[in-house]
């Protein structure tokens, strides 16, 4: 067991706020830093959008649970108390921690075809869920995270350079009717807050 596996489950605690919102209290900062919000609001796959800036791609699995779903990450799709199946991974490009991810998968949801969502290992979850015509994304909410954050423990474990800008996004989907939500935080030194030449115009 690696040292970032035993901080499963590492938790994003944090206020998740509209993009339109994140734009208005920090314009300064997205005005200096464009690429970000791109990433943060991009509705297509991130999966595929990481491979196409890298040669090999891997994914890290720390760690799943079933759990209650607490009250501070429940949604009007995924209640409070409702039992949910928790998966946290880090995604690599070239050996690069680029994503950390943290996924709720109501029970209720895992039934039929998707049954096989709960025994992904290292499988991303984002190319099975975009290789279904019927996903649909409700909302996107965005967040940062500040030097307290369990994603600074998780940067430190990582020996990343954290800063306090800091982001992440979360997002509700419904797979053949049934509720997910995946909340994505891309950490220090990732494609997504450099506008230089990994970044490139992506096709949804």
């Amino acid at each position: 067991m690696s040292q970032q596996d035993k901080l499963f489950p590492v938790t994003l605690s944090s206020q998740w706020i509209s993009p339109n919102e994140a734009n208005s209290n920090h314009s300064s900062f997205f005005d200096s830093s464009p690429s970000i919000m791109q990433w943060l609001i991009d509705t297509g796959s991130l999966t595929a959008r990481l491979k196409e800036h890298c040669q090999h791609f891997r994914v890290e699995l720390l760690g799943q649970q079933v759990q209650p779903c607490p009250a501070s990450e429940a949604n009007d799709l995924i209640k409070p108390g409702e039992e949910v199946l928790v998966r946290e991974v880090i995604l690599y490009c070239d050996e690069v921690p680029q994503v950390f991810a943290r996924s709720f998968l109501p029970l209720s949801s895992l039934t039929g075809a998707e049954q096989k969502l709960a025994n992904l290992g290292t499988q991303s979850l984002g190319q099975v869920l975009f290789n279904n015509p019927s996903l649909e994304r409700r909302y996107i909410e965005i967040a940062q995270f500040d030097a307290n954050s369990s994603i600074a423990q998780l940067c430190k474990v990582l020996r990343l350079p954290f800063n306090d800008q800091i982001w992440g996004r979360r997002s509700t989907f419904v797979l053949e009717n049934k509720p997910l939500m995946v909340a994505e935080v891309f950490l220090p030194n990732a494609f997504a807050y450099s506008s230089g030449n990994h970044e490139k115009n992506h096709v949804q």
